[in-house]
């Protein structure tokens, strides 16, 4: 699994993307970080050039109604695999989460989040989303047994 991990917009606190950085890496996953202010658009090309299964993004600026929207919106535009899963962690408003699941986001973990969930919730989508894939390919495929 490869999980992609950034920090967008102006926010400079980065110390909880790095630790989830680092459970990732410790559960096996090979992990990118992009380092801090990074934009929609080089997110969405690392995510493209490194054909992540993951793009995680860690937003406690406030920015995230419009930023991680957009980062789904690049990610998609440069032709980024339909099956990656965006995960989003931060200081989140309850209310807010609703249309960030409806613009992609599978999942929001808040402060306090237990990393061992965080690792899970991710292999298991991504797991999901790779055995549709395999099912979803050997459908179109005719067998002679």
């Amino acid at each position: 699994m490869k999980v992609l991990i950034s920090k967008p917009g102006l926010d400079g606190h980065d110390r909880g993307a790095k630790i989830v950085a680092r459970a990732f890496e410790e559960a096996g996953a090979e992990v990118i970080y992009t380092g801090l202010q990074a934009t929609p658009e080089e997110i969405a090309e690392i995510a493209k050039r490194e054909e992540v299964d993951v793009v995680g993004v860690s937003l406690l600026s406030g920015a995230h109604n419009s930023l991680m929207p957009r980062v789904i919106e690049r990610c998609k535009e440069s032709g980024v695999d339909d099956g990656v899963v965006y995960l989003l962690g931060g200081i989140i408003p309850q209310e807010d989460i609703p249309a960030l699941l409806a613009a992609g986001v599978e999942r929001v973990f808040g402060p306090g989040s237990e990393l061992g969930e965080i690792v899970s919730f991710t292999l298991e989508r991504v797991a999901e989303r790779s055995v549709g894939e395999i099912v979803s390919e050997m459908g179109t495929k005719s067998f002679n047994l």
